[in-house]
């Protein structure tokens, strides 16, 4: 059976991060037989973009040093990265790392921050979609890969936790590539559990100590859980976690992809709970993006109804002149390519957006609003 450990952490207090992350990491039981001393071990981080620890958006430095320390205490050579948003070069991977403490954090413990950006293009033969896949080289070279995750909302993918974390493997704008060609929400979640499949982290950890709800995974609201998970298995401990946020793990599109390759049923009654039993959280439920609902209108209306909701009342990027800064951020990560900034404002052509969200989800300003039709809210009201 699948185990997921559970950890009460009340604040991001290194020694009290420490504690809880060694506690959570203790309560994996193949980890130790699986590292070995002198294996070379990369801490994939949630670091989504330039942003301050405090705003809940990236895997705090607190929690990744004491990843980091823990597998240092086992001999492990530590590497620490991502492929943010935006272009995958030295110059972002610098400002990403000292915006979210990773600077301070690879000072404090001696692990190195991966500043190589070459890519690789491996075989995946047993993918569902992506047969073959660009992936930072660094995710090549070491033993072992932890993914290191953040417990958030997200606008297309309804939650991203341990398994959406990897999508960061794919360098910079190869994703956006990669959205355009599987912008479906169920063809993106094929790729995201392949890339998992080809990754296979040797275990997953989520940061839960201040999560996001609301218009994640970016855009949102921080939202004060106090838990630290961690499991061998990603797609159980996203569906722990989702659950812990209010959701049915299977309407996580993720988890419903693993289930249906039989990587995962996607049920809580075959994961063994330890540390603090789901019975004892008392944890609101989140918070949905605004985006989120129209993909679950199946059933309740008539067919003919349902199309006319998916094509002409589809939630929309709206942008907020007044506080974008015309970066260009918007334009430079949209996958189809339909933003135009000829005025010095973004303005989009939404006959051809796939609803990725990709610009609301990476404007440093959250210029970025997601709008829905007033007539959806009607048409679906109970």
């Amino acid at each position: 059976m699948n185990a997921v450990n559970i950890v009460r952490c009340e604040d991001y207090e290194l020694e009290n991060v420490k504690k809880a992350v060694y506690e959570a990491l203790e309560g994996i039981d193949g980890i130790k037989q699986k590292i070995t001393e002198g294996s070379r071990v990369l801490v994939k981080t949630n670091l989504l973009m330039r942003k301050n620890p405090d705003d809940a958006v990236i895997t705090h430095p607190a929690v990744v040093e004491a990843i980091v320390r823990y597998l240092q205490d086992m001999g492990c050579k530590v590497i620490v990265g991502d492929s943010p948003g935006g272009p995958f070069t030295e110059w972002n991977l610098k400002s990403v790392y000292k915006a979210g403490g990773m600077l301070e954090m690879a000072e404090r413990t001696g692990c190195e921050l991966n500043y190589d950006t070459s890519v690789l293009e491996i075989s995946n033969p047993d993918a569902k979609r992506l047969k073959s896949m660009q992936i930072i080289k660094i995710a090549r070279e070491v033993d072992f890969v932890v993914s290191a995750a953040k417990l958030k909302t997200h606008g297309m993918m309804t939650y991203t936790g341990a398994v959406k974390n990897l999508f960061g493997v794919i360098p910079g704008l190869v994703k956006a590539d990669y959205h355009m060609r599987l912008n479906s929400v169920d063809n993106f979640a094929d790729h995201l559990v392949d890339i998992c499949e080809a990754v296979k982290p040797v275990f997953s950890i989520i940061d839960g100590i201040d999560g996001m709800e609301g218009d994640g995974p970016s855009a949102g609201e921080k939202k004060h859980v106090g838990l630290v998970l961690a499991s061998e298995s990603p797609y159980a401990l996203d569906t722990v976690a989702s659950s812990i946020m209010g959701l049915e793990p299977l309407a996580v599109p993720t988890i419903r992809s693993a289930r249906e390759r039989n990587l995962f049923s996607g049920d809580l009654k075959d994961i063994g709970i330890k540390g603090v039993q789901l019975g004892e959280i008392k944890v609101a439920p989140f918070k949905l993006p605004k985006s989120i609902s129209v993909n679950f209108v199946g059933g309740r209306v008539s067919r003919a109804l349902e199309k006319f909701i998916l094509y002409n009342l589809r939630p929309k990027p709206v942008f907020n002149y007044d506080i974008c800064v015309s970066c260009g951020d918007c334009k430079r990560s949209c996958p189809p390519g339909i933003i135009d900034m000829s005025s010095g404002k973004p303005v989009p052509d939404l006959n051809k957006c796939i609803r990725c969200f990709c610009c609301h989800e990476l404007c440093p300003k959250k210029a970025v609003d997601i709008k829905r039709h007033w007539l959806y809210d009607r048409i679906l009201k109970k």
